[in-house]
């Protein structure tokens, strides 16, 4: 575990990487959603099995999440890209990357791969999308509902029913995120990239969707806007996809990764990959 100050932000920041000695095979950044999402969610699904497959793991909670510092303001999306920028630059990682990104993870990754297309080998988008007016109007809707609604006890009490303490946790964690920051306000206010900007995205992007998410019908819409982009869809899943179906996510990854260069090690990271392709 690590803290790092990136341009005046405290980024809590964790590392995993080959116990073989070896060089890694590619550093993969894994960057979480927003409110009740942290780097903490990636320990329990993808980081350890792509360590073990000899890669160079970087993960870090965005601002105002987890470990990391919560200024009052300063939530549009470029400051979340700056951030990223800046925790690339701090550890002096200059050649390319894989960007996996869940949910919001995602559109930071689009969003960095539209400033520094030289810097991103790939991405892998779980649920997301690349911001755009109709993403920020959603969004708009979202927060403004979860600002109102997790600042109530009755809420908080529903949740811990019906999803359990932890989540219940969670939610009143990023209830105090609302009410203690302007996030709710700044993303909808997010400085967007033109369309032009995200169709010379050239990297290749995978684009992974539950089938019961209401993100799943944009897929085409996402093919046919960037250049080298494909879709999969998990059966029976909404929007957590990383969390209720980890083994997936994680065969899908590593294959990915495999497919596009990455000299994965390890028995497991073999089987992983087999079981995605059957």
């Amino acid at each position: 575990m690590a803290f790092l100050d990136l341009d005046g932000l405290r980024c809590h920041v964790q590392r995993l990487g080959p116990q073989d000695g070896r060089p890694p095979a590619a550093t993969v950044v894994l960057l979480h959603g927003l409110l009740t999402d942290s780097l903490a969610s990636y320990y329990f699904t993808l980081a350890p099995a792509l360590a073990a497959a000899g890669l160079d793991v970087l993960m870090y909670d965005h601002r105002g999440h987890g470990r990391t510092a919560r200024p009052p303001a300063g939530y549009r999306l470029e400051h979340f890209v700056d951030d990223l920028e800046a925790l690339l630059d701090r550890l002096e990682i200059t050649g390319p990357v894989q960007l996996v990104g869940n949910s919001f993870g995602g559109t930071v990754a689009f969003g960095l791969a539209a400033r520094r297309p030289a810097q991103v080998a790939g991405i892998l988008a779980i649920e997301s999308e690349p911001a755009s007016r109709a993403w920020a109007v959603k969004l708009d809707g979202i927060l403004r509902k979860a600002e109102r609604h997790l600042a109530e006890e009755e809420t908080l009490a529903w949740v811990a029913e019906q999803r359990g303490r932890h989540t219940a946790r969670l939610a009143r964690s990023a209830g105090a995120l609302l009410a203690g920051t302007s996030l709710a306000r700044d993303i909808p206010a997010s400085l967007l990239p033109a369309e032009a900007e995200l169709r010379a995205i050239r990297c290749p992007v995978l684009a992974v969707y539950g089938t019961e998410s209401d993100l799943a019908p944009q897929a085409a819409w996402l093919d046919g806007l960037l250049a080298d982009c494909r879709s999969t869809f998990v059966p029976g899943q909404e929007h957590s996809v990383l969390i209720e179906a980890p083994e997936t996510v994680r065969a899908l990854t590593l294959s990915w990764l495999r497919e596009h260069g990455a000299r994965l090690r390890g028995g497991a990271a073999r089987r992983e990959v087999e079981r995605s392709v059957r």
